[in-house]
């Protein structure tokens, strides 16, 4: 089962989990992945854990990093809290359901980033363009300072042009766009994820990140 240790907010808009004790060497790249419609069937703002299905596509890729000892990094914009549908509380509980489905298929996640800052929010959270959601890149500078990530080699996949446009603004090279169309913007090369080839294209990517040396 995936670790149960609770984790406080970083922030009223933004969670910051550690998951697991993978420690990792200086320096390495990471493979950042939205969460909702990439690792799980979007359900339109999901609160309820029995709802919860992985997208199978995704898990080779997950399994490939964790190979070749590659911090898994997960960053989620998560407005529905702001907009007051449902709260942490709920969102920890999908969350965790994501976790162990993944846990259950053999693969792990060794960060979460949830941001729900957003303009339509309320309170605290009703903030416009805040830095860490999306398309910002906030959440993963976040996660390069607590893991010692080199942005300049990682990836990351999305299902929205706002995943890819975070990376393009972290200053990663490439992302993987899911149903997307091949672009390349400002030398952010953006490859889509339609079908088996392409997958498989993201794994080999992946293998050739290079984590230099498994995690302890």
């Amino acid at each position: 089962m995936a670790d149960k240790t609770p984790h406080p907010l970083a922030e009223p808009g933004l969670w910051v989990e550690r998951i697991g004790g993978r420690v990792f060497p200086a320096r390495q790249p990471a493979l950042f992945l939205d969460r909702d419609g990439t690792i799980n069937v979007d359900t339109d703002y999901p609160s309820d854990p029995a709802e919860i299905e992985l997208r199978p596509q995704m898990l080779p890729a997950i399994a490939a990093a964790n190979n070749a000892g590659i911090p898994v990094v997960m960053v989620t914009n998560q407005s529905g809290i702001a907009r007051g549908f449902f709260g942490w509380s709920a969102f920890a509980d999908v969350n965790r359901r994501v976790l162990d489905l993944l846990c259950d298929r053999g693969v792990v996640v060794d960060m979460v980033l949830a941001c729900a800052y957003h303009e339509a929010g309320v309170g605290p959270l009703g903030i416009s363009d805040h830095p860490m959601r999306k398309p910002n890149p906030g959440m993963l500078f976040e996660a390069a300072k607590r893991l010692d990530l080199d942005l300049r080699r990682s990836v990351i996949v999305g299902d929205k042009l706002a995943d890819m446009e975070a990376g393009l603004r972290a200053g990663l090279p490439q992302g993987w766009l899911v149903d997307g169309e091949a672009q390349l913007r400002s030398g952010f090369i953006i490859k889509p994820l339609r079908d088996s080839s392409d997958f498989d294209g993201l794994v080999a990517a992946i293998g050739r990140l290079d984590g230099r040396a498994k995690p302890s």
